[in-house]
């Protein structure tokens, strides 16, 4: 059995930029123990016959077709922009020649 302490969540944690208290890092060493303990009882399981598969069921994508519609008139786009010059967004400029 795995055993996950604080130390090791608290370590990870700040691996990830987490901010974890030390109540909360036993709790997830606890709940991390638990999921460890469930993913080792799986692999006791007998798969060699058992194909593989990504779902459990058959899936199939359901496509809309692609039908274009009409947009919005660029004056109306254009009404709520800060900024506009020739029917186009104006922006700063931010590269430098």
């Amino acid at each position: 059995m795995t055993n996950i302490s604080e130390e090791t969540v608290l370590k990870v944690a700040n691996l990830a930029k987490l901010e974890v208290s030390k109540d909360e890092a036993g709790a997830f060493a606890s709940q991390l123990d638990k999921i460890i303990e469930m993913v080792e009882k799986l692999n006791e399981l007998d798969t060699k016959n058992v194909e593989p598969t990504s779902h459990a069921i058959e899936v199939s994508n359901v496509l809309r077709e692609d039908v274009a519609h009409p947009g919005l008139k660029r004056e109306k786009v254009l009404r709520n922009a800060p900024d506009s010059q020739d029917g186009m967004f104006k922006v700063p400029t931010i590269i430098e020649e």
